[in-house]
């Protein structure tokens, strides 16, 4: 039978994205505001920032727990979808109520626990479903449209929902939109989006359609995981280059915001532009990027994008020093600041969106949920770690550079420069990790097919 090509499984595809959307929308809404509302009871940074992590270890917990679940699940309606279908609407719940209860802190935390509970745990069946449903060769193909839904989400929480806090207005049912209003909007879109999935998703269906069965019997959890150790050369090698690539962006990630405002001197509301930056590269170039991955190879363009950010955040290094200098300044050097971290996204989204694919193809069917759940379980604890690590690396810098004057005293954007070369460093240790992984290409598929 002639090939079809992607385009076939591009609708499906899109389909699938929406569960992805879900969770670009919250994401940004939730790092944003929730530290504010936090801040109407907690006075210290170290706690607020502490309740902030909560989202990355429920992550490390319950990701690879219900992803191994749903591989052993089996109804009607598939292994994934039962659990999209339960979760999702409750974390819609959760998500839009949280700016009603900031009077009462113990509310307040009690729902971020509720939330972040029923958010991750639906995250590994939303993220399994894609290689469930679309054949391997295609995934990175895939991969890309799926996170370009999550971008398109990510740019409509930052851009178009997020002003709306400002709004006055009083609607029934909701009351004072004010601080408030882009929750529960979320939360309807969410619901909408779960009722796509509903009704366009048969699972058992378009799985087999597309080569991906589950054994009637899967592999015992354990047996698998040893299996994930054991056949898996190249499988540990990726987890250990997406732990370094991850704890380089998490590192950089929670600073960009202030490293702009104290250091290029902008607005607050300017200096989110610098994630916004990141964001639209990330939802205009993943779908090329999967494309590229399909025609020169998944671990080609995943190193070549490594160079790229080894490169592009030495430049952010040697920017800082132009801008301190006065060479660039004022608007024109946040301008170039943008522009370089726009860069910084091409390239960043060139990793994303082909990892996750070449981890795929080296798994069975039985497996893919533990192979997904590593995957969050690496990149999670990376996410945990990096912010630590990069904060402690600021503090020496500005420690050795005040020379013997107290941390109090020395500015933090004199630190910030650090944080550049830690990013580097680590994308250098995983291009030379990804330099020993020999499997995870799309033609494996049909290879392996025609083996066996």
């Amino acid at each position: 039978m002639k090939n079809a090509g992607f385009s076939k499984y591009l609708g499906l595809t899109f389909v699938i994205g929406f569960g992805f959307f879900t969770m670009g929308l919250m994401d940004p809404l939730y790092d944003t505001y929730l530290p504010i509302f936090l801040g109407q009871h907690l006075s210290s940074m170290t706690a607020i920032g502490g309740l902030m992590t909560l989202d990355n270890l429920f992550a490390i917990l319950l990701i690879p727990l219900v992803s191994v679940l749903s591989d052993r699940t089996r109804s009607k309606m598939g292994r994934r979808m039962p659990y999209i279908l339960i979760l999702l609407p409750i974390t819609a719940v959760f998500f839009s109520l949280i700016p009603y209860t900031v009077a009462s802190l113990w509310i307040l935390l009690a729902l971020v626990f509720g939330l972040n509970i029923f958010k991750q745990s639906a995250r590994g069946p939303v993220v399994a479903l894609m290689p469930d449903l679309i054949p391997g060769k295609f995934r990175s193909e895939a991969n890309g449209v799926i996170n370009t839904m999550g971008g398109i989400a990510a740019i409509v929480g930052t851009l178009l929902l997020a002003p709306m806090m400002n709004l006055k207005a009083v609607l029934p049912i909701l009351g004072q939109t004010q601080d408030r209003i882009p929750f529960p909007i979320s939360g309807l879109l969410i619901l909408i989006a779960t009722t796509f999935l509903l009704f366009f998703i048969r699972e058992n269906k378009m799985s087999a359609a597309a080569g991906n069965a589950p054994e009637e019997k899967p592999a015992p959890f354990m047996e698998s995981l040893k299996r994930v150790w054991k056949e898996g050369g190249s499988a540990v090698l990726i987890l250990v280059a997406l732990f370094l690539w991850f704890l380089g962006y998490q590192a950089v990630l929670p600073f960009i915001g202030k490293y702009a405002n104290e250091t290029l001197g902008v607005s607050k509301g300017l200096a989110g532009f610098g994630a916004g930056a990141v964001g639209v590269a990330y939802a205009i170039f993943a779908i090329p990027s999967g494309y590229l991955a399909h025609r020169i190879g998944r671990k080609k363009t995943i190193s070549i994008a490594l160079i790229g950010l080894v490169v592009i955040t030495l430049v952010l290094f040697a920017f800082d020093a132009i801008f301190r200098a006065g060479i660039l300044s004022g608007m024109l050097g946040f301008g170039v600041y943008l522009g370089i971290l726009f860069i910084f996204g091409i390239f960043w989204v060139s990793v994303i969106t082909n990892s996750f694919p070449m981890l795929w193809q080296m798994a069975k069917q039985d497996t893919m949920g533990i192979y997904t759940g590593l995957y969050y379980t690496f990149s999670q604890l990376a996410a945990i770690l990096a912010p630590f690590i990069s904060g402690a690396i600021i503090d020496i810098v500005r420690l050795s550079t005040g020379k013997g004057a107290g941390l109090s005293d020395i500015p933090a954007k004199v630190g910030y420069p650090g944080m550049f070369i830690l990013c580097s460093l680590c994308m250098l240790a995983a291009f030379f990790v990804m330099q020993g992984v020999k499997k995870g290409e799309a033609e494996e598929h049909s290879s392996q097919a025609a083996a066996s």
